[in-house]
């Protein structure tokens, strides 16, 4: 089969196209003919060897996917076989025509919606799900998405209100993105190309969405409502971990929600995966995608991510 792999961590053009001998599905695994397979932002960091992931080379990236069930290993019944399954691999292994997929975390792509809307809406939007429940908006506030036309910041922009919020802050570092988070429903756009981007925020944003990290966080910090205010941390695009201390939070009295973990893990993917997919079904969510290429382009599809010049999920398709 063709597989993208690769070779040792650097530039895209380490991502090199081969074949590789199809995969037999183990206990609880599904093998899918892949359609399409998400691309993320995190994987050009993975690859670059700025995002610490245990590899062995030559490695095979990718973590989502969307196909038809061709084989299923023991335990896993047989009348999954030619269905249309989305769903993660846990790790790696997607960047491939056949890819081995946890029967467990995949779910049927609803009626209606094709494999490319279902891979791109349901990992972020799973996310965005999982951080609009754990935020627990009281209804009035105001809440800040930083990247907010980002694959899962444009789906917290989306949803933040019917959660509660009464307000919307977003962030875009270009004035297409600007545009387009206004288009998501963000009252305010701030540019976040500057380094005292913070310095533009009102003083009683109640909820922030930390998704930048570096020294911003701890500024952001400062404008959180005294006493009330949390900011709920769950990446890293500038690559740095949030400059946020203990002492900064007691000083101001708010709280730092770490969204990571084993038991985040659970919730996004075995709660609101499924609830993503059944928003998108009944036309309460939205995919976004911003492109397709195909899978021997996953080299470009990375460039394209660090151009950050995408307002949408770019996708491989086979």
């Amino acid at each position: 089969m063709r597989a993208v792999v690769l070779l040792e961590t650097g530039g895209p053009e380490q991502l090199k196209v081969t074949d590789l001998p199809r995969p037999r599905p183990g206990e609880g695994q599904v093998l899918v003919r892949a359609q399409a397979i998400g691309v993320s932002y995190a994987e050009t960091q993975i690859r670059a060897g700025s995002l610490p992931f245990p590899l062995q080379f030559p490695a095979v990236l990718g973590a989502e996917a969307v196909g038809e069930v061709v084989e299923v290993g023991a335990g896993v019944s047989a009348e999954l076989l030619g269905t249309t399954r989305v769903g993660v691999t846990g790790g790696v292994g997607a960047y491939a025509e056949y890819v081995l997929l946890p029967a467990a975390m995949t779910c049927p792509v609803p009626e209606g919606v094709t494999p490319a809307e279902a891979l791109a809406v349901a990992v972020p939007g799973a996310i965005a799900l999982g951080l609009l429940h754990r935020a627990r908006l009281q209804g009035g506030e105001t809440v800040l998405v930083e990247a907010g036309t980002s694959s899962v910041g444009s789906q917290l922009v989306r949803h933040a209100k019917e959660f509660g919020a009464a307000r919307v802050i977003a962030t875009a570092g270009s004035p297409a993105k600007r545009e387009r988070a206004a288009e998501l429903g963000a009252d305010l756009v701030i540019d976040h190309g500057s380094a005292d981007w913070p310095g533009e925020l009102p003083a009683d944003v109640d909820v922030a969405f930390e998704s930048i990290g570096g020294t911003s966080a701890g500024k952001v910090l400062d404008h959180l409502t005294p006493g009330t205010g949390r900011m709920l941390y769950y990446g890293l695009l500038s690559g740095e971990p949030a400059a946020v201390t203990a002492a900064d939070l007691m000083e101001r009295g708010v709280t730092l929600v770490g969204c990571s973990g084993p038991g985040w893990a659970g919730e996004v993917f075995g709660t609101r995966y499924p609830e993503m997919l059944d928003r998108l079904g009944s036309g309460r969510g939205r995919a976004f995608i911003d492109r397709t290429l195909p899978l021997e382009e996953a080299a470009e599809a990375h460039r394209l991510l660090e151009s950050r010049a995408v307002t949408g999920r770019v996708l491989l398709v086979v």
